[in-house]
């Protein structure tokens, strides 16, 4: 008898323990509604580690998220970098796309998995249209970030005005750094053209900066009314998703969770 009165009461104890335990712990993210995946394209001149705040609120939230490292050296390449990101995620995507990122979803999006595309500060050229068919009507900034391309076709931004063009919510520091590890843009990539433009068959969902320096924001509205989007104007600049993570997010959850 004394030995089902301690066993008794060993197991009232584990079961009271770890219920408590299974009290304590973190509930993890709930799985969202609508799509569940979310494959994230850089722009030129950075990679995709920028994007962490975002991904660390979206993953909290329950997404999958991938982002692609693409290499900026042509349309063609970014394409196959980012559709085999796309070929990765088990279900629907939603696509991501920041400046540059944005031709390449555009070309990208057209995979049958894409159901919705998201376009930060973003290029969105039409079918048979390059980027640089895009900035060529575009109305000048007032200050000029991007230097001619060196001898071997790569365009950077200029060091004086990077802060000023790129990074204005950066501190000092950070820009400096970003600034040190820019990638360069290729002229093949800006001269290469979109050949379907995925906007035309997929819901468009699009963020405009108050404040950008890199793309003229009169070609931002253009290409954003020509592709039906549905635009979120944030206050910042052209990396604002540095900055104001959380209404970025709300962006792209708000595509997720209708399409």
């Amino acid at each position: 008898m004394k030995t089902k009165s301690i066993l008794s009461k060993v197991a009232t104890g584990v079961i009271a323990v770890f219920g408590f335990i299974a009290l304590t712990l973190p509930v993890s993210a709930q799985t969202p509604k609508g799509i569940k995946n979310i494959v994230i394209v850089h722009g030129s001149f950075a990679d995709a580690s920028g994007w962490e705040p975002v991904y660390d609120i979206l993953t909290k939230d329950g997404y999958k998220v991938t982002l692609v490292q693409n290499p900026t050296i042509s349309l063609a390449d970014d394409t196959a970098a980012t559709n085999a990101a796309i070929e990765r995620m088990d279900g629907p995507v939603l696509l991501v796309g920041h400046s540059w990122g944005g031709t390449v979803i555009t070309q990208s999006g057209n995979e049958p998995q894409v159901k919705a595309l998201v376009y930060v500060c973003a290029f969105i050229p039409d079918s048979g249209e390059s980027t640089l068919d895009l900035a060529s009507h575009a109305k000048p900034l007032p200050v000029q970030g991007i230097l001619n391309p060196d001898a071997k076709g790569n365009v950077y931004l200029a060091e004086a005005t990077f802060q000023q063009t790129f990074t204005p919510g950066q501190t000092k520091e950070k820009s400096e750094f970003m600034y040190a590890s820019q990638i360069p843009y290729t002229v093949k990539s800006f001269t290469d053209k979109v050949t379907i433009a995925a906007w035309k068959n997929k819901p468009v969902y699009a963020i405009k900066p108050s404040n950008d320096g890199t793309i003229s924001p009169t070609l931002e509205d253009m290409m954003y009314k020509r592709a039906n989007a549905k635009v979120t104007v944030i206050k910042g600049g052209h990396t604002l998703f540095m900055d104001d993570p959380k209404a970025v997010v709300a962006v792209i959850e708000d595509a997720a969770k209708n399409n």
